[in-house]
């Protein structure tokens, strides 16, 4: 399953592990989850993760972004005239997209609102973990 993850759902997971974020977090780091990216997510990561006010191992965030690159989609989007009410949050809809994801996962919901979705699939961090619930217990 390929979802992306907005950067306000990383932070969280990595703060709180034992939310839906640190859920979907431990998932992605299993191999259960494969996150779609493309230069403009990974630019915002690493901008947005060394922050001092988190107080996040640089060199932990070095591994996990460097396992982003290695096992995640890379995706080409193509850019998209949808206007959204925080711009910065356009890459992430448009990498769900390109990727065809299964969710766009954020913590942000209102950013999305439903005729700016492009079709995606955006959910919250509990949402998607209500439904991966669901799609585990169907599996074998």
């Amino acid at each position: 399953m390929i979802i992306v993850l907005d950067t306000n759902v990383l932070v969280a997971g990595l703060l709180s592990p034992f939310g839906p974020p640190g859920r979907i977090l431990d998932l992605v780091l299993s191999g259960e989850l494969r996150l779609a990216y493309d230069d403009r997510i990974l630019a915002e990561y690493r901008a947005v993760l060394p922050r001092d006010k988190f107080g996040l191992d640089p060199a932990a965030i070095h591994e996990l972004l460097a396992y982003i690159e290695i096992e995640g989609h890379l995706a080409v989007a193509a850019p998209s005239k949808v206007k959204l009410p925080d711009a910065d949050d356009l890459p992430f809809l448009e990498v769900a997209r390109a990727a065809q994801a299964d969710a766009l996962v954020t913590g942000n919901i209102r950013h999305y609102p439903a005729p700016a979705r492009l079709g995606v699939n955006v959910l919250t961090p509990a949402e998607f973990m209500a439904r991966w619930q669901v799609a585990d217990s169907d599996r074998p």
